[in-house]
């Protein structure tokens, strides 16, 4: 599994020119789940999201997580994370969990991180979203579990 994670002052997401999702300060979570992907990655990439310090404290270090600031949380399925990219020039994208499955598993990650965190939204499994950021700082991290 592996999470992108941008600290961002605004963000959103829209499908069909709607919004369904968006939050101020915050993380944006772009989460791509991957072949082997089963319940123990989601429930160790929902601690690692919650409590990864990437807001600055009093003395402007990193050293405060988006649980600390009461941030939000948005996430985005984005299969092309899955993608094996070592060689070519062509993404494959057999190293990624079937939709049906990926699908299943992005409903309980998206069901658990509800219950742990109050201010999540979320954007649509498998659909065409446009989202827009601003990026804090910038700050992007790769996470992966």
């Amino acid at each position: 599994m592996k999470a992108l994670i941008q600290r961002v002052s605004n963000a959103k997401v829209e499908v069909n020119a709607a919004v369904i999702g968006e939050i101020k300060q915050g993380l944006l979570v772009f989460i791509g789940i991957e072949k082997n992907d089963e319940k123990p990655q989601i429930d160790k990439i929902i601690k690692r999201l919650l409590s990864y310090r990437v807001f600055y404290d009093d003395q402007d270090k990193m050293n405060l997580s988006v649980a600390d600031v009461n941030g939000g949380v948005l996430l985005v399925s984005q299969f092309t994370l899955a993608a094996d990219t070592h060689s070519g020039t062509r993404a494959g994208f057999s190293t990624a969990k079937p939709p049906g499955e990926a699908r299943h598993l992005y409903e309980y990650l998206l069901a658990q991180l509800s219950r742990q965190h109050s201010l999540v939204q979320s954007g649509e499994f498998g659909a065409d979203m446009q989202v827009t950021l601003t990026n804090d700082g910038p700050v992007t991290f790769l996470l992966s579990c």
